[in-house]
């Protein structure tokens, strides 16, 4: 029997990509934003390729604030695109 892989939109570009594939960013309980690597921390999650025109394209049209359900400071965008790099980087 086939495992079924999980799919997920990607903010930015709003295609459908296996879970694998993407970057989770997360909102915690308290209100943090954070790139979570492993997929598996709690909180409220935002999928998006790993590259830096989906990112840029989730910041534009607020794709990431949507899916989080908050407005996301520009220092943590700043931040958040600086992880990013060292992950495809890595």
């Amino acid at each position: 029997m086939n495992k079924k892989v999980p799919m997920r939109r990607c903010v930015g570009c709003g295609e459908m990509k296996s879970k694998k594939e993407l970057l989770r960013i997360i909102r915690t309980a308290e209100d943090e934003i954070l790139l979570d690597a492993t997929g598996k921390k709690n909180g409220r999650g935002a999928y998006i390729c790993p590259n830096e025109e989906c990112f840029k394209k989730a910041v534009k049209a607020k794709g990431l604030e949507r899916s989080l359900k908050m407005a996301v400071p520009k220092e943590v965008i700043e931040n958040l695109a600086k992880e990013m790099e060292k992950v495809a980087a890595g």
